[in-house]
């Protein structure tokens, strides 16, 4: 049996989930997976270029579809996919889901891992692919649709293995009544909900879909997956593996399904709205959540939009928070979920451990070293990666006009490598705590606001309000004093947003570790769900009691 083959690995996971340290059952280092393993990926992935792609097991398709270009080379991918009708996608997984329900949890489990094993064989064809379609370098490519992705998934398997054995699946009932008693033989069944949507985005099109597909299968759900357009091939290569993995092993392919679509005839609505899904995961913008969040009779999991901030205070080492913010703030073009947007400096500047730093002066010294490692021969095109899409780009460049003081101009960026690359540097607005119909939305992409406030608790005032009305999923805060510190986080937390004090290093705001930080709270308008607290998992299906007398 599989679950015996991956019992150490499950029981590792679970282990982590409950102590929150660091775990990892996937190396996120390249070289962990072989000297040769880059080298056949980049074949691997040409090697899907410029035809359809066939290594699904789905059949009755209807038509090809296929729009992916590259963010480096400007060039069309030519990988077409197939599509088909909704109704036949909903069908086939309501059948498979059938016999998957009746799977115990054990075997789900174990099953499962071995599809996440065999998607790791995947990790350098799915980097490849990831970077072409969203524009990551290919470091944060192969870690974040690889290792990081798999992590998550397998977080979403260990939750899902503890919950659903959380009661005794059958007993004998007694309750004294007196000379005699009652006895009841009482069986308790988790039931699945059903089939299930998960409805991927452009930018981390494998990290953010896994989860919900890994937390339907544990739970006895098929899933359709529901990819962005312009970003299919990474997770359709996810998708074909654990197709493949689960018809080795006995089981119906149609389990997991992908559900490719075009920009001109777009499925998502379609398929949420048909009466027989009953669960939809969705990464994206706030306008399609919450669209799906209001839709009656699903369970539904979100991530939108949120409005990032970062509290200066004070600091010990100025030069060491800066280098932590720029980097922070260029890593991917700003087109992460987690990245800061808004910056609250109070006017009077920033105390560090050599005096005080003039607000004017603090900004100048972001303003130089996020120019200077955008313009870093060795870190600034691996930094920045390329923009995803023409609209983010127009943002970047546009946002000069949206009002303030133009500290630094988005112009665009050189990639050696890449000639015809989409990259610009960040732009860099300051702007005063009025100008609230700037700073108050997402800017999505390289685009930083610094904020001029009267002081540090006018500051937090001002970022707990943006959490409150328009989502955050990260905070940044840097101070000193223990009091300012305790407010930041009582503020901040009041209104369920994470707070990150005083990074340096190695370490930033935007990242999340599977098995310990949990990917957005589900508490403000930035999304309604979390990876991977027990929420994500319990609601995607219901206990159930059976009694009957006792003989």
């Amino acid at each position: 049996m599989l679950v015996n083959k991956h019992q150490n690995i499950i029981d590792n996971a679970v282990k982590a989930n409950h102590e929150r340290t660091f775990y990892s059952q996937y190396p996120e280092h390249p070289k962990a997976y072989g000297e040769e393993a880059h080298a056949k990926g980049v074949q691997s992935y040409q090697q899907l270029l410029g035809k359809p792609f066939k290594q699904l097991l789905q059949t009755g398709e209807t038509s090809w579809a296929g729009e992916e270009v590259s963010p480096y080379t400007r060039e069309v991918l030519g990988v077409t996919y197939p599509v088909f009708p909704v109704g036949d996608l909903i069908k086939k997984a309501t059948e498979a889901g059938k016999s998957w329900a009746k799977v115990p949890v054990s075997e789900r489990a174990g099953m499962l891992t071995e599809t996440l094993e065999r998607i790791k064989d995947y990790f350098f064809d799915i980097a490849n692919a990831t970077m072409h379609t969203t524009g990551q370098s290919f470091l944060m490519s192969f870690q974040a649709s690889g290792p990081h992705a798999n992590d998550r998934a397998l977080e979403a398997v260990a939750t899902g293995y503890h919950e659903l054995q959380r009661y005794p699946p059958s007993l004998t009932w007694e309750k004294p009544m007196g000379k005699a008693s009652i006895k009841l033989y009482k069986t308790f069944k988790p039931v699945p909900k059903g089939p299930g949507v998960v409805i991927g985005c452009s930018t981390f099109p494998v990290w953010n879909t896994l989860p919900g597909v890994y937390a339907d299968l544990i739970t006895g759900n098929p899933v359709i997956v529901k990819p962005h357009p312009k970003a299919v091939l990474p997770i359709a290569i996810a998708v074909s593996a654990i197709q493949q993995s689960l018809q080795d092993n006995g089981y119906d392919p149609n389990l997991c399904q992908l559900a490719a679509d075009s920009s001109d005839h777009l499925i998502a609505k379609e398929l949420c709205g048909h009466p027989d899904v009953k669960l939809i995961d969705y990464t994206g913008g706030s306008a399609f959540g919450n669209y799906v969040e209001s839709l009656p009779g699903k369970t539904v999991f979100t991530e939108k939009a949120g409005v990032n901030s970062v509290i200066l205070d004070s600091v010990t080492d100025l030069d060491a928070v800066i280098q932590n913010l720029a980097f922070s703030v260029s890593l991917y073009s700003g087109q992460m979920c987690t990245a800061p947007q808004n910056f609250f400096i109070p006017e009077q500047g920033v105390k560090t451990a050599n005096g005080q730093v003039s607000f004017n002066e603090v900004v100048q010294k972001f303003k130089e070293a996020v120019v200077g490692l955008v313009n870093h021969p060795k870190m600034g095109a691996g930094t920045l990666g390329a923009i995803q899409n023409d609209s983010t780009l127009s943002r970047a460049q546009e946002a000069r006009h949206l009002g303030g003081k133009v500290i630094l101009e988005g112009t665009p960026v050189v990639n050696e490598e890449f000639s015809n690359a989409r990259v610009c540097a960040p732009t860099i607005l300051e702007v005063t705590s009025a100008d609230t119909a700037i700073y108050e939305k997402e800017l999505f992409g390289p685009v930083i606001l610094i904020i001029k406030t009267r002081d540090t608790a006018h500051s937090i005032q001002l970022a707990k309000q943006m959490a409150s009305k328009y989502g955050a999923i990260t905070c940044g805060a840097y101070t000193t004093d223990p009091s300012a510190k305790e407010k930041i986080a009582e503020e901040m937390n009041s209104v369920f947003t994470p707070v990150s004090f005083n990074l340096t290093g190695f370490i930033w705001v935007n990242q999340h570790a599977a098995f310990s930080d949990f990917h957005v709270t589900g508490g403000n308008p930035a999304g309604n769900a979390s990876f991977t607290n027990q929420e994500f998992i319990v609601k995607r299906f219901v206990w159930v009691g059976n009694r009957e007398l006792a003989e």
